[in-house]
């Protein structure tokens, strides 16, 4: 699909500077522009680019003077950044604007369907499935029996939600994510054999929540396992059964939380960050990567460490750490000098 720059500025209530007739199909990097292409100044650190790019279209922000001539056709804005932005969110809303019922895919005969709704090639939707408006489920993937979706969710191919589970409006559940798998449930016996425990709860998504490629959240043992409204998880991320997220917390890839910890509001928790279960993690707490919480911690706290010390603490211990062998030396001198040795 093309583009003209008239058309892009009538968008971002922007100016042409140039042939305003120029057309582009794909958007580039400034110092990588072909082209056809559109791209942004931003970052003055970019400048010179401008002077050198094959971009046909660039956006740059309004108070923008080139101090040199320009192959590209300029499109004035008020801040070029946000309107880059926006201009990727209405591409990418041009570009997953699927419709209808693809062949072969499988619908239940029972499940309830909204309107606009985009089903891909080999799907599967079971029984008692409901679907709201608007939503996309990509090829490939598993909508189990009893699901709730909610308007305008998006199941991107390889997708997987179990039975019974519930999904708000405006989700995002990217490929390969797996969405009430059983909890890590067994109980050992005399034989020191373990027996699986059912886990008979769900997973509940509130509305405006995006799960990363390839994460897993299980369903509850009882109950819900339950993401709060606004929550995003990366990538690679294990949620165990009975967790409890907080809204608007954001989680980075390769992250684990075990079962029945509850972690608050606004929390920021970093990639590979490991969480033990049956804790409860305060609002707005802030956990670098690579700690490992071991205890409760309170509303505002900032962490790292494995077992996890309080930030401060943690960066001046470390200062101790990285000279350990130069204080035990030092330390092993002034013991030979006190008991007289030579």
């Amino acid at each position: 699909m093309k583009f003209t720059a008239e058309q892009i500025a009538g968008i971002l209530e922007g100016t042409v500077i140039g042939d305003s007739n120029v057309e582009v199909s794909t958007l580039s990097k400034i110092e990588e522009g072909t082209e056809g292409s559109l791209t942004f100044l931003a970052n003055p650190k970019y400048k010179p680019f401008i002077y050198s790019t094959k971009a046909s279209i660039t956006i740059v922000n309004s108070d923008f003077e080139p101090e040199e001539d320009l192959s590209t056709t300029l499109i004035k804005v008020e801040d070029a950044y946000k309107a880059f932005t926006k201009l990727l969110e209405y591409y990418n809303q041009i570009k997953l604007n699927k419709s209808g019922i693809e062949n072969p895919s499988y619908i239940s005969e029972s499940a309830k369907i909204g309107e606009n709704i985009y089903v891909g090639a080999f799907s599967y939707i079971g029984n008692n499935v409901k679907l709201g408006d608007n939503v996309k489920i990509f090829p490939n993937s598993y909508i189990g029996d009893n699901v709730t979706l909610g308007d305008n969710t998006i199941v991107f191919s390889g997708g997987k939600i179990y039975s019974e589970c519930v999904i708000g409006n405006n989700c995002v559940i990217n490929s390969g994510a797996i969405i009430g798998a059983d909890g890590f449930g067994f109980a050992p016996d005399e034989n020191g054999e373990y027996s699986k425990v059912p886990q008979i709860g769900n997973v509940i998504l509130e509305d405006n929540v995006d799960i990363g490629a390839g994460t897993t959240i299980d369903r509850a043992t009882l109950g819900s396992t339950v993401i709060r409204k606004g929550v995003k998880l990366d990538n690679q991320i294990q949620i165990a059964h009975n967790v409890e997220i907080g809204k608007n917390t954001v989680i980075a890839a390769q992250t684990g939380i075990a079962g029945s910890t509850k972690i608050g509001e606004n929390c920021q928790i970093g990639g590979q960050v490991g969480i033990v279960g049956h804790i409860t993690i305060g609002n707005n707490v802030r956990i670098q990567a690579q700690s490992g919480i071991g205890r409760s911690i309170k509303d505002d706290e900032v962490l790292q460490g494995s077992p996890a010390l309080a930030y401060g603490d943690y960066n001046k211990s470390y200062v101790h750490f990285k000279n350990l062998p130069k204080i035990v030396k030092n330390i092993n001198d002034l013991e030979k000098k006190l008991n007289g040795d030579s």
